[in-house]
């Protein structure tokens, strides 16, 4: 009986994320309908729409898609009612408001998401009966629908961008830990070529989890630039630690190739196999520990212990590799010291003292882009005191 109830609530369960983000999203859309009705004439509908469009994972992110999308949409709005002025209600309305709100869209960098929500809020706006009045109704429809967004975006998420910060690093590292271990139990004993294109694979499927692990990272560091219930420095530092875990992930794929290399090398000497097999198994475990010390950080002094364990194992493979130098072919001898350089630049990362962490900016992906490339205010301002020098010209001619 509780393997049958375990069989129907564990997909549940590892959905559980998912089903909250589902459930909170159809709620919101059922109070924008509500709300919407009562406070506009028929109003629900557009207010359900746009609340629909706009909600996401976190109250960061529907801020900035809200912001953008009743930015767009007035101005999509407008639009709507000049083309229809213009050429009566039909295709070619249609088409000059998309490509005019494609067009601001681009011009405010909206982003990628709200650069397709403002046209087609727009296109709502637009439809049939459209008027001045019936155009407030709409805007006014749109602007509950975002805030309705907002405020239930708050419990789309149980964890804060911190924490979900957090939870990525600790899923990342425990994949490279789990991925090292595999790979040092495997030159402990006769890996063949097979085994090392899974861990290739594995690696490679690592690396492309760090624009992931970057966007949320860099939610949290601007979550907490506005919001009191976060603190900056835990968001800054969490940002360098993701960026730390993408150099070590990188550096763990380097090691599954250099490793799928010596899978075709038959020269290859048991002894330095071993002692391969002891550094990446030490890699491993100081992977967890700092992984341990990401999530409760207890004591800050500890991760520059762990660096310096590791450091030292890289220190002492090098020293058995240059003992053996005689006995080893020289490809397998470059090879292998290509294997210490990994760990070395992963112990850097480990306690974030590499120059490379600290002193060149990461690039941010374009799915971290802000949602207004400018500041609406100062856009505004820039722009109201060009329209103002043109008419002192023009006055002083």
């Amino acid at each position: 009986m509780r393997k049958k109830v375990a069989k129907i609530f564990d997909p549940l369960t590892r959905r559980r994320a998912w089903i909250r983000r589902v459930l909170v999203a159809s709620s919101a859309a059922a109070t924008s309908w509500i709300v919407g009705d009562q406070l506009v004439p028929n109003g629900g509908l557009v207010a359900a729409i746009v609340c629909a469009l706009s909600i996401r994972i976190s109250i960061y992110k529907s801020v900035r898609e809200g912001f953008g999308q009743l930015i767009g949409t007035a101005i999509g709005a407008s639009i709507a009612l000049l083309t229809v002025h213009l050429f009566s209600f039909g295709f070619i309305s249609v088409g000059t408001t998309v490509l005019l709100c494609s067009v601001v869209a681009r011009a405010l960098r909206l982003g990628e998401v709200a650069s397709v929500n403002v046209p087609v809020t727009a296109l709502i706006v637009l439809g049939p009966g459209l008027s001045e009045s019936t155009a407030l109704n709409r805007l006014s429809s749109t602007l509950i629908g975002a805030i309705i967004a907002i405020g239930f975006s708050y419990f789309s998420h149980a964890k804060t961008p911190a924490g979900r910060t957090i939870d990525q690093i600790a899923r990342i590292g425990k994949k490279s830990a789990d991925l090292l271990i595999e790979i040092s139990e495997g030159y402990a004993s006769a890996f063949n070529q097979k085994q090392a294109g899974t861990w290739l694979v594995k690696a490679r499927l690592l690396v492309e989890e760090i624009p992931d692990l970057r966007s949320q990272a860099i939610e949290a560091r601007e979550y907490a630039k506005w919001s009191p219930l976060s603190e900056e420095e835990e968001a800054d530092s969490l940002y360098i630690n993701g960026v730390a875990v993408e150099h070590m992930v990188v550096q763990v794929r380097t090691i599954a190739r250099r490793v799928f290399d010596a899978s075709q090398d038959k020269q290859r000497v048991t002894i330095v196999d071993r002692a391969i097999a002891h550094a990446l198994s030490a890699t491993s475990v100081a992977i967890s520990e700092k992984i341990e010390l990401i999530k409760r950080p207890d004591d800050d002094h500890e991760d520059g212990a762990i660096a310096k364990e590791l450091q030292v194992v890289a220190d002492n493979l090098t020293e058995e590799l240059i003992l053996r130098n005689q006995q080893i072919p020289r490809d397998q001898f470059v090879r292998c010291m290509s294997l210490v350089s990994a760990i070395t630049i992963i112990a850097a990362s480990l306690d974030e003292s590499s120059p490379a962490l600290l002193n060149v900016k990461t690039p941010e992906d374009p799915s971290s882009q802000p949602i207004m490339g400018y500041a609406p205010i100062t856009k505004t301002t820039k722009l109201s005191r060009r329209v103002w020098i043109s008419v002192r010209k023009f006055l002083r001619r």
